[in-house]
């Protein structure tokens, strides 16, 4: 198999870097398309859960990870797209033309975010982004005319054009255009003057304007499409959950979805998606844990005359019953990954496949830098 590094530009704007690299992604979609059929219902539904998170890891990584602005209030924008689009059903408007209303709306929302945080960064970013997310939280749970409060509201399944798609396999590739359209676009864009003008800002803003970048009008655009693909994400969402209430859109799904684009990797899009498996398939991973544990080590127990490791094995299952457990391993996993992997798993790909391109000539200082110039070079 040859390998090819990117040396021209033309390469470097190209969807696919060759052919050898469409035809592998021509395979994944064959895979992606017939894995339904391969699949039991629940697994299914788990993967329907993917691409939602996926999409929203694409909406969250064109903030953080292209253009360097820290979000914590991306739940807030999932909710107004999921309360905007059950809302608008509820009274009657089609699907299509509800999806649009919603994603408009939280457009909206993106831009009046993105105004006033055009003069901050960092921390000071973050934190108003978790303002707006606790204020956001707040009108979910009073604004009881379009929310039913803390009642709830329910979501019916979506019929699109008449068509019913109720059924989890229908369901599935409900959400898996979306995301290749997500997809699509957001590498669209990315290799477009406007992806650019992103990077620059996230490598340095100084630099950037210096070269006739308007950082208002770029961060203000990264905002809105940022907020409009939550949008569409919290439409989905909603069908997926099939009843929303305001404590389901709080600070911890934000964090989560920080922890989505951070292990899967920053800067990438790629990133976006193993993250999206990550997080996705991590809390059933856990719950599948918290009753096999105790009855594998239970009957080990029995087999083998050792009653310690049913006492051992109870002791783990009810330490991982205990409320806020899942989310000290959500934290516990993003500090390793800081610490021990910075580029996340796609970056962990990326040194794989390097290594197997080059071997027996590959170096163990090949991925180590000597010294930053710029605060986000670890992102390239």
């Amino acid at each position: 198999m040859r390998f090819l590094f990117k040396t021209s530009y033309a390469q470097d704007i190209q969807i696919f870097r060759d052919r050898v690299d469409a035809s592998w992604y021509g395979l994944l979609g064959v895979v992606v398309i017939a894995l339904p059929f391969l699949m039991s219902e629940y697994y299914v539904g788990e993967t329907a859960w993917v691409f939602i998170y996926a999409l929203c890891g694409i909406s969250l990584m064109v903030l953080v990870g292209y253009t360097g602005l820290v979000s914590l209030g991306h739940a807030a924008f999932l909710g107004i797209g999921a309360y905007a689009h059950a809302f608008f059903l509820k009274h009657g408007i089609p699907w299509i033309p509800s999806v649009i209303l919603a994603v408009l709306i939280t457009t909206a929302s993106g831009i009046i975010v993105g105004l006033p945080a055009l003069r901050m960064t960092g921390i000071y970013l973050a934190i108003a982004t978790l303002a707006f997310s606790v204020i956001i939280q707040e009108v979910f749970s009073r604004w009881e005319y379009v929310t039913n409060g803390f009642a709830g509201m329910p979501v019916d399944k979506p019929v699109i054009l008449g068509i019913s798609f109720a059924d989890d396999r229908a369901f599935y590739y409900l959400c898996l255009f979306f995301l290749v359209l997500a997809l699509w676009l957001t590498r669209n864009l990315l290799r477009a003057p406007t992806g650019r003008a992103w990077v620059a800002i996230r490598d340095s803003e100084i630099a950037a304007q210096s070269m006739g970048v308007n950082l208002a009008i770029y961060k203000s655009i990264a905002f809105a499409y940022s907020a409009a693909l939550m949008g569409l994400a919290g439409a989905l969402f909603a069908h997926k959950i099939a009843y929303l209430a305001p404590d389901i859109f709080t600070i911890l799904l934000s964090i989560q979805f920080l922890l989505l684009v951070i292990v899967g990797g920053l800067g990438s899009l790629h990133g976006a998606v193993f993250g999206a498996i990550f997080v996705a398939l991590l809390p059933p991973v856990i719950a599948i844990l918290r009753d096999s544990i105790p009855a594998s080590m239970t009957d080990a127990a029995q087999s083998t005359g050792i009653s310690a490791i049913g006492v051992l094995g109870e002791a783990v299952g009810n330490f991982l019953k205990k409320p806020g457990v899942e989310a000290g391993i959500f934290g516990l996993i993003l500090v390793l990954v800081i610490l021990l992997e910075p580029l996340g798993m796609y970056g962990r790909w990326i040194k794989i496949r390097v290594f197997f391109s080059t071997f027996p000539m590959y170096k163990r200082a090949t991925f180590k830098r000597q010294r930053t110039y710029m605060r986000s070079e670890r992102l390239r």
